[in-house]
């Protein structure tokens, strides 16, 4: 696993350990930047169902000021730990280590808001609604969320009437849909 872009372009990143993680792979994470484009720089970043923390790490070799990661795995959120030291960005990365839920809720209490939230919840069954709603919600007006998933299985974000939804990239059987947090809530 290399990083694709940015200003440690090309570093590798330790692979996973853990049976079933499945790492955003590497031409999904080149196209996920492509389309965030210039939005990213000094982005205040959300990467939830982290994993190897790629994606995050990603972000901050091209420019995100902050990112945090959530993963409730302890080998994968030690890996993350390892990733964010190869970058020399551990002070700008933290990881919370508890499920999704329980996170967003944290950071909700906390006051916490995000420029971008990448979700990359397991493929079967995919991102609970909850959880699609709780996310949206932490994103600023502005702002986007973007979930990658399984293409025949796109998202549901129908409990949150502030996510607009945008476009569909296909890559194979991987898909990153991208979801505009609007700043009032639109009509039903």
């Amino acid at each position: 696993m290399r990083l694709t872009g940015g200003q440690s372009w090309g570093r590798r990143l330790k692979p996973p350990r853990a049976a079933g993680l499945r790492p955003t792979p590497s031409r999904v994470r080149e196209a996920l930047f492509d389309i965030l484009g210039a939005r990213i720089k000094d982005a205040s970043f959300l990467d939830l169902y982290a994993g190897t923390g790629a994606v995050g790490v990603e972000a901050l070799s091209r420019g995100a000021r902050r990112a945090v990661f959530v993963e409730s795995d302890p080998e994968a959120a030690r890996l993350i730990e390892e990733n964010l030291s190869l970058l020399g960005r551990a002070e700008a990365g933290e990881i919370l280590r508890n499920p999704a839920v329980s996170s967003l809720a944290e950071l909700k209490r906390r006051g916490e808001r995000f420029n971008i939230a990448f979700l990359d919840p397991p493929y079967d069954p995919g991102a609970p609604e909850e959880v699609l709603s709780a996310a949206g919600d932490l994103v600023v007006p502005g702002g986007l969320l973007v979930v990658e998933h399984r293409s025949r299985r796109p998202p549901r974000p129908t409990g949150s009437s502030m996510l607009r939804p945008g476009r569909v990239y296909r890559y194979g059987d991987t898909s990153l849909t991208v979801l505009h947090r609007v700043a009032t809530p639109e009509a039903g």
